[in-house]
């Protein structure tokens, strides 16, 4: 006798068959003890030169890769069992989801609706962020003409990218169910750590309501010249009712708590202090990109053998205790329950500044091994991560 899910699954593969009805398909999030080769991907019929074919978008949190398999040669059950926990197939009549829980049992949802199909398969890329928006010229990235500034291009694309990381990690997040689909009574709450001149703020609000997602977002900085630079900007682009700003200390901020934390090279430990308050006040979704940062460096007087030979050399030391913060912080973070990433978020060339980490609250209890693995570090090496001490963590 079939089992649920594989009831399910015959149900999905015959709407993926029949391409005269279909309009895409989305496989994100990953079952339990799976591993998945792709972090998303969308599937969707389009029309090139005169025959549907299927056009497979797969992203791996960083960039998009795009393929077009011919619809006999396309094997839908193999993509449906590649481990993915989130199962969404549209067609112009409905939709069904499939959500595969921890214990391996499949929640099945049918909704009835019409929806357009649009087999354009034209791929242009274009950006999420137009130089000519309002807010950019308002914060100084572009000129009154909507051209940007030469010497603001590189903040641009850093802006860009981290958008393009932040935007389908949110919708996974949102179709697993790890954050409530936001509302206009109940919108999805989102804090920049450390916002500067709030380039990054702006951008996040702005597009995300361009694409019709309930949001408030909130952006701390310490310096009383960003709250009155900001929040003059909010109010000239009339959007003041749902961002706003304030002059605080991240670890001292009345805010308590939100959805999604944000942080864009917020400097040494007050990176730290960024993910150290998300964590306690229950963020479901963290993406940080570290910048400088001399914590563990003024740590590393006690080095266990082989070591050595990278510690002697000054730069070498100083980009190895970089790779070892960010490895304890996401780390420590896998520890407490989110599945964490390290990832490149944007080219060298722009920042040498481009890691981020990315980490997602499931609640998964930590592994006994991954917790002697940290001891081991710590005690090895004879640090104490400015992150641990924040978050007062016991294991």
């Amino acid at each position: 006798m079939a089992t649920e899910l594989e009831v399910a699954f015959k149900s999905a593969q015959e709407l993926i068959a029949d391409t005269s009805k279909l309009v895409r398909v989305v496989l994100s999030g990953r079952r339990r003890n799976m591993t998945v080769p792709y972090e998303r991907i969308d599937i969707r019929p389009v029309l090139i030169k005169g025959s549907i074919t299927l056009q497979v978008a797969q992203n791996d949190g960083r960039i998009t890769t795009t393929k077009n398999i011919e619809v006999k040669d396309f094997a839908a059950g193999s993509y449906l069992e590649m481990g993915y926990a989130n199962i969404l197939v549209e067609h112009t009549a409905g939709a069904l989801t499939i959500r595969i829980t921890k214990k391996g049992e499949a929640l099945i949802h049918e909704e009835k609706g019409a929806r357009e199909q649009n087999l354009d398969h034209d791929r242009k890329k274009s950006r999420l962020l137009e130089a000519s928006d309002p807010f950019l010229i308002e914060v100084g990235i572009s000129d009154s003409e909507g051209r940007v500034k030469p010497t603001r291009a590189d903040k641009y694309l850093q802006v860009e990218e981290f958008l393009r990381l932040l935007v389908p990690t949110l919708n996974s997040a949102i179709e697993a169910r790890h954050i409530a689909n936001p509302t206009d009574v109940k919108p999805l709450v989102i804090a920049d750590l450390g916002c500067g001149n709030a380039y990054l703020t702006f951008a996040v609000h702005q597009y995300l309501r361009s694409i019709n997602m309930p949001v408030h977002v909130i952006g701390i900085d310490i310096r009383p010249e960003s709250l009155k630079r900001n929040t003059e900007i909010a109010k000239k682009l009339m959007i003041e009712k749902s961002i706003e700003f304030r002059a605080e200390a991240i670890d001292q901020t009345s805010i308590t708590s939100c959805d999604v934390a944000i942080a864009l090279h917020a400097c040494d430990t007050a990176t730290d202090d960024a993910i150290a308050w998300a964590v306690n006040g229950g963020a479901k979704l963290l993406l940080i990109a570290p910048c400088c940062q001399h914590d563990l460096q003024t740590q590393m007087n006690q080095v266990p053998e082989p070591w050595n030979i990278l510690t002697k050399h000054g730069l070498m030391k100083e980009r190895l205790g970089d790779l070892m913060t960010d490895a304890l912080r996401a780390q420590i973070l896998k520890l407490l329950g989110y599945r964490t990433e390290v990832i490149e978020f944007i080219g060298g060339e722009h920042t040498p500044r481009n890691i981020m980490i990315r980490a997602v609250l499931t609640g998964a209890k930590a592994d006994q091994k991954d917790v002697e693995i940290y001891k081991k570090m710590l005690s090895d090496w004879n640090i104490d991560p400015a992150l641990a001490s924040r978050i007062n963590l016991a294991i």
